[in-house]
C-alpha cells in the first residue's frame, strides 16, 4: 500500500515538471490568496498585540479622565459636523479632584507631559534633545503598570517635599549610562539637578514612540520648571476590586462634573476611558480586518481553485494515452484518481507554503517598518493550510473522477 502511494506521489512530481509553467502559474495564483489571507493578518495581529499592550499599560482596574474620549467626538449642529472642543484639563481641577473624590479603596495619580523634546546632561555627556520629561505623583507608577526595574520608586515624601530625584527610562542604560551605575548619580534637566533614585522596566516603542526615552520627576518640580500655559494633566483612578470599577467611574464622573460647574442636562465636556473598553474596541476593529481578509483571500482562492481544476482537466487530457497504458496494464480506477487527486493536493500545498511564507515576511516588514511587535497569526496559518488543501481536493474532484473513467481502449486510440 506504502509502495502505490509513494509511486503516485513520485509519478505526480514527474507529471507537475512535464507541465512546469502552467503548474507555477497555478500556484503563485493560489499563494497570491493565501499572501493575502496571512500577510494582512500578520499585520494585524501586530498591531493589535502592539497598541492592545500599550493601553494594557494603563494598568488593571484603572479608568482615566482626560480631555477628550477615545476617538474624535463630534457634534451636529446646523446640518454640519464641528468638532466639539473640551477644556484642558488644568492642574487647579486635576488637585480639585484629588481632594474632593473619596471613593474607597481606590488611589488616584496625576501627571502630565513637560516637554517631548528634553535635552538630559550627566557630567560631561548629554542626550539628543527627544527625551520626554512627565511630571508625576507617587501613584503614577502603579496606576499605569509601570515597573522599577533596579532602584526604588517614588514615595509621598518624594511629592510632598519637592525632592529633586528622578526616573529614568531603560535606554539610558545604552546611551548616558553606558559604563555607570545611574543610581544616585546626579542628572540635568534645564539646568535643576535630580539625583537619579531608579530605572525603569523596559516599555518598547509604539508608532515611534519609545517608551524607554523618558524620565520622570516629582509634578510640584515639574511644574516650576515646565510653565507653557494650558498644560493638559490627566487623572488616573485604580480602585483594588474590579467590581467596584463601575461604583469608582461613576463617582469620579459627578465628581468631575461638579468640579467643572455642568448643571445636570449639559454632556460632559471632558472624557473618561477605561483601559479594557479601549482594548476591546481595538479587538472590534481588528476583527473587521481580518475579517475583511478573510473574504479578500477566500475569493482569490475560490479563483486559484478554478484555473487548479482547469489545469488538471488538460493534463487529464493531454496524458489520456498515458491513463490507457496504466488501465491496460492492470491499473484501478482508485490508483487513476488516486494519482491525480495526489498531484492536485501537492500543487495546492506548493501554493500554500508559498503563501504563507509571504505572508510572515510581509508581516515581519510591516512590524519592522512600523516598530510594531510582530506575532505569528496561528489560525491563520492553520486556516490557510486548510483552506489550500480543501480547494485543491475541490479542484481535484472532477479531473480525478473524468481519469478513472476513462475508457482503456479509446484511450489507447487518443493522438
Amino acid at each position: 500500500m506504502f509502495g502505490l502511494f509513494r509511486e503516485n506521489v513520485r509519478i505526480a512530481i514527474d507529471s507537475i515538471r512535464s507541465q512546469l509553467l502552467r503548474t507555477i502559474l497555478t500556484i503563485v495564483i493560489i499563494g497570491i490568496g493565501i499572501w493575502a489571507l496571512v500577510g494582512i493578518l500578520s499585520a494585524v495581529k501586530a498591531l493589535e498585540s502592539t497598541i492592545s499592550s500599550d493601553f494594557a499599560s494603563m494598568g488593571a482596574n484603572t479608568f482615566n479622565i482626560q480631555r477628550y474620549e477615545f476617538g474624535v467626538r463630534v457634534q451636529r449642529g446646523n446640518q454640519r459636523e464641528t468638532q466639539k472642543i473640551n477644556p484642558v484639563i488644568s492642574y487647579n481641577d486635576a488637585r480639585e479632584f484629588l481632594e474632593r473624590y473619596e471613593f474607597p479603596y481606590a488611589q488616584t495619580s496625576l501627571s502630565f507631559l513637560g516637554t517631548a523634546s528634553a535635552e538630559i546632561k550627566f557630567e560631561s555627556e548629554k542626550t539628543d534633545p527627544d527625551i520626554q520629561v512627565l511630571g508625576v505623583n507617587e501613584h503614577y507608577l502603579e496606576n499605569t503598570g509601570t515597573k522599577v526595574d533596579r532602584g526604588r520608586a517614588f514615595n509621598y515624601f518624594d511629592i510632598e517635599n519637592n525632592n529633586k530625584v528622578a526616573l529614568i527610562g531603560s535606554d539610558f542604560l545604552k546611551g548616558l549610562f553606558k559604563n555607570d551605575d545611574p543610581i544616585n548619580k546626579t542628572i540635568s534637566i534645564r539646568g535643576v539637578k535630580f539625583k537619579v533614585i531608579g530605572v525603569l522596566e523596559s516599555k518598547g516603542a509604539t508608532f515611534g514612540n519609545n517608551q524607554d526615552l523618558k524620565v520622570l520627576i516629582p509634578i510640584k518640580i515639574a511644574r516650576s520648571i515646565f510653565t507653557q500655559s494650558n498644560i493638559n494633566y490627566t487623572i488616573s483612578v485604580k480602585v483594588d476590586d474590579k467590581a467596584m470599577m463601575a461604583g469608582a467611574q461613576d463617582d469620579a464622573i459627578v465628581t468631575f462634573r461638579n468640579i467643572r460647574g455642568l448643571n445636570p442636562i449639559e454632556e460632559n465636556n471632558f472624557g473618561i476611558e477605561r483601559s479594557d473598553d479601549l482594548i476591546n474596541r481595538i479587538a472590534s476593529i481588528t476583527g473587521v480586518l481580518e475579517v475583511s481578509a478573510w473574504i479578500i483571500s477566500i475569493i482569490t482562492i475560490l479563483g486559484s481553485s478554478i484555473a487548479l481544476m482547469n489545469i488538471m482537466l488538460v493534463s487529464v487530457t493531454e496524458r489520456t494515452r498515458e491513463i490507457g497504458v496504466r488501465k491496460a496494464m492492470g491499473a484501478k480506477r482508485s490508483t487513476i484518481s488516486t494519482q491525480f487527486f495526489i498531484e492536485t493536493i501537492l500543487i495546492g500545498q506548493f501554493g500554500s507554503l508559498l503563501g504563507i511564507f509571504l505572508g510572515i515576511i510581509t508581516g515581519i516588514a510591516f512590524a519592522a517598518i512600523f516598530d510594531f511587535k510582530f506575532a505569528l497569526p496561528w489560525g491563520a496559518l492553520i486556516g490557510a493550510t486548510i483552506i489550500s488543501f480543501l480547494t485543491a481536493v475541490l479542484a481535484g474532484s472532477y479531473p480525478a473522477t473524468k481519469a478513472a473513467k476513462l475508457d482503456p481502449i479509446e484511450s489507447l486510440r487518443y493522438e
